[in-house]
């Protein structure tokens, strides 16, 4: 029966150093920091064979590495044209757009800002943009309720205005229709032959 599978990787310790389980002939890849010495073993076969094929390199330089590890290490450290730190505010704000674009594809951002490495973008992300983004969410979310609640009293400041000039309204209103009774009695103006009705109804009154 077939031992199953933890998922695990299994580590053993030789002369002090971890080393992992690696190659078809239970050979070990050594883990962990690296040397000043494999720095300069690594860089030195690249110069001379290029930066391809990394299991061999691995074999040339005589390390006790996996490809992977070696192909790491130059991109991340070694390469000449590598930038490290001082991202500038241009590259801040390329990472900021290409991420808005892109999400956690690290190694197309990178492909974008040249001397960068994805390890160094998603490590700057993750330490200072994202942080910076929440920060700036939360002052956007306080500004947008302070724009809703002075919106609010401004529209409760006009209603207010508004049922404060009704009653002057009604009342020109008012105004409008009242008139002068003396006036509307006032029949010196009249052709007497006009009052003849009036005349005739004080009659009718006295009677």
């Amino acid at each position: 029966m077939k031992e199953p599978k933890t998922g695990k990787t299994l580590f053993i310790k030789v002369d002090g150093q971890k080393l992992a389980p690696h190659g078809k002939h239970g050979k070990h890849a050594q883990q962990g920091a690296w040397t000043a010495e494999e720095d300069r073993k690594l860089a030195e076969v690249i110069a001379i064979h290029g930066a391809r094929k990394w299991k061999t390199i691995a074999a040339k330089a005589a390390l006790n590495r996996c490809g992977k590890s070696c192909r790491l290490r130059w991109l991340n450290y070694l390469r000449p044209n590598i930038k490290r730190g001082n991202i500038s505010d241009q590259e801040e704000d390329l990472i900021l757009r290409l991420h808005k674009l892109l999400g956690n594809r690290w190694s197309l951002i990178a492909g974008r800002l040249p001397g960068r490495t994805d390890n160094e973008i998603k490590n700057y992300w993750n330490s200072h943009l994202s942080k910076k983004i929440n920060q700036k969410g939360k002052q956007t979310g306080v500004s947008t309720k302070e724009d809703h609640r002075v919106e609010k009293n401004i529209i409760k400041n006009n209603l207010d205005l508004k049922e404060e000039n009704k009653p002057s309204q009604r009342g020109e209103e008012e105004s409008k229709l009242n008139f002068n009774v003396d006036d509307f009695f006032d029949f010196s103006n009249e052709d007497p032959l006009n009052l003849e009705w009036m005349s005739r109804f004080l009659e009718i009154d006295k009677a």
